[in-house]
């Protein structure tokens, strides 16, 4: 059987520009984001890429058309031959009800109110009803589905069972947090043979969304919502948070069995709703690191809190020892250690598609486990690797250079030649381009699309942000090391591996000299644990440049700078690599250099 899952519309960005005034990159950002495109065939993940990385247009909601083309090549397959299209939402009619319900019943004008309804009917009419879904298949893509092929699947449903494919599909129990999706921003429950069970009373409505809470601090922080939240995770280190903090005296209300309130309802439709409280709470903003600092830590605090408040509860609903956190909230890397540590769970997986980025994953597997063909056939699936996106080939790599013509120089080397040297360039303060293989899937570079360097110097730090990445100087890096090695430099607690970058750890205080550029402020890394059969050639990459060095992490970052989606294709990677002051690309087997003329160009 083959399934293939989508995320994303046509029209989203611009409905909501035209009615509810979100604009600039905030279009971006509410509702589709992530869009991208999955294929499971016979129930084995094949492809699944974001629809940024061929669009080049950072956190798209348009239709993934570039991406549901890109996965059907890589398996060879034509439209006709998909059995089943699953799409991450289902704003069924019963849906639209409940939305327009709460509306109606809102303390909002009367004429506020029926612009709003009018603006919903527009969404809900011209982008996300399932005859608009359908229409925009047909109109981008020039195949019109079986509508009784298509599968609806609620959002928070898509995200548990991304976590449940990507953790073998062993019976676990799940909490699912994020902005909002139709009409809630969290769900917890348990799936067991594949079938999914919803504790109802723990779901929590859209106007009591912490992770839109969040992504308002971070709007009012000067940063982009639903994009920019890692920032206020960085931010945090720098503070301890006030006490009293005031999101926790004042805004959030902790109640029974597990559930929370606001002080009020956020308003969905006006983003900046709770901009007066935060200011009346935190004082006018500041472009200050202390008074920034200050807010990020009492939002960071905010939102542990509360996700341990939720977990606490369910912990007595379930028997089951394994824990699904999904979700944008579960992002935020830095609440989820203590959020495991503080619970009863053998084990809490975070995947690498947590975010949007990874529900056309989810949908495909819930069309699948659920179709009657399949009943009873739900069997532990094996590890999932990340790296699903295309791959070019060393022809294409080769034709790349040739049309970048005198701007680089590259020379071909063997793999055990790539090791050998840049594990030796490496050693020295200098930065470097990695791509190889299939391009990764998620918000992540996990090694195949990064930027390494040696985290031994104190200042690698500050000369990736400034001159490389072009951002803000407080931001951290994450460390790769070794999963046997881990343990000797990390605080690591309960956890064994850290695969997917979704957890932070305490490095060592033995370690903190020796990888400074790689441990924030606080004294933590948001690390990546590595293996010879996830990342072979990374693995023996990092073994070597530790034997040489007795450094035993790399620093990891993104192939890209601020504001463009990770590299894509060759010609992305070496563009990339042409404009800032990147110093080596390793481009598959080239190594490559900036020639003279694109070095002179550059000062």
């Amino acid at each position: 059987m083959i399934v293939l899952g989508c995320n994303g519309f046509s029209r989203v960005s611009e409905v909501f520009a035209e009615h509810f005034g979100a604009v600039g990159t905030e279009r971006h950002y509410l509702l589709g984001h992530d869009a991208g495109a999955a294929l499971l065939v016979d129930g084995e993940l094949v492809a699944a890429v974001e629809e940024e990385r061929l669009n080049r247009e950072k956190k798209t909601t348009d239709f993934p058309v570039n991406a549901v083309e890109c996965c059907l090549e890589h398996a060879g397959l034509k439209f006709s031959d998909i059995d089943l299209a699953a799409i991450s939402w289902n704003f069924s009619a019963e849906v639209l009800d409940q939305m327009l319900s709460g509306i109606t019943s809102a303390p909002t004008a009367p004429a506020a109110k029926l612009g709003l309804l009018s603006n919903m009917g527009k969404l809900f009419t011209e982008v996300v009803s399932h005859d608009a879904i359908l229409a925009d298949f047909a109109a981008r893509t020039g195949f019109t589905p079986d509508p009784e092929q298509v599968v609806f699947v609620p959002h928070h449903l898509a995200h548990a069972m991304t976590g449940y494919y990507m953790a073998g599909m062993k019976d676990a129990a799940f909490l699912v947090s994020d902005g909002r999706a139709e009409v809630f921003s969290s769900l917890t429950g348990e799936i067991r043979d594949g079938r999914v069970r919803v504790f109802d009373e723990s779901a929590i409505g859209a106007e009591y969304s912490i992770g839109l809470l969040f992504a308002a601090t971070t709007r009012y922080l000067g940063f982009v919502p639903n994009n920019d939240e890692y920032k206020i995770m960085g931010l945090s280190g720098f503070a301890e948070p006030p006490t009293p903090n005031p999101f926790l005296e004042h805004i959030v209300q902790l109640r029974e069995d597990g559930r929370y309130t606001f002080c009020r309802p956020l308003e969905t439709d006006n983003p900046r709703s709770f901009e007066p409280l935060l200011e009346r709470y935190f004082g006018p903003v500041q472009d200050s690191l202390e008074y920034m600092a200050r807010v990020a830590a009492a939002a960071q605090e905010m939102l542990t809190v509360v996700t341990s408040h939720q977990l606490r509860a369910r912990e007595a609903k379930t028997d089951l020892t394994h824990l699904l956190f999904e979700g944008g909230v579960a992002l935020n890397c830095l609440n989820n250690t203590p959020l495991f540590e503080g619970s009863r769970f053998d084990d809490l997986d975070v995947s690498f598609g947590a975010s949007d980025t990874g529900i056309t994953i989810g949908a495909a597997v819930h069309a699948w486990v659920g179709h009657p063909d399949n009943a009873g056939r739900v069997k532990p699936a094996p590890p999932v690797t990340p790296y699903l996106g295309p791959e070019y080939d060393d022809s294409a790599i080769e034709q790349t250079l040739r049309e970048f013509g005198g701007r680089v120089v590259s020379s071909r080397l063997s793999d055990d030649e790539i090791v050998a040297r840049v594990a030796q360039l490496l050693t020295e303060k200098v930065v470097i381009g990695w791509y190889e293989g299939r391009i990764e899937h998620g918000p992540r570079a996990l090694g195949h699309r990064s930027i390494l360097a040696n985290p031994h110097f104190p200042d690698i730090k500050d000369i990736i942000n400034t001159r490389v990445k072009h951002r803000e100087p407080f931001r951290p890096f994450a460390p790769l090391v070794l999963e046997s090695d881990a343990p000797k430099v990390f605080e690591m607690g309960r956890k064994a591996r850290s695969p997917s970058m979704t957890f932070v750890f305490p490095v060592r205080p033995e370690f903190r000299d020796v990888i400074p550029g790689a441990t924030h402020v606080d004294g933590t890394s948001r690390m990546q644990t590595i293996t010879d059969q996830d990342t072979p050639r990374l693995a023996a990459l990092l073994r070597q440049f530790t034997e040489l060095s007795d450094v035993p992490c790399l620093i990891n970052t993104s192939f890209n700078v601020a504001g463009e989606p990770i590299v894509c294709t060759p010609a992305d990677a070496l563009n990339c690599f042409l404009g800032p002051e990147i110093d080596y690309l390793v481009l598959g087997n080239h190594l490559v250099t900036k020639s003279e003329a694109s070095r002179r160009a550059l000062t």
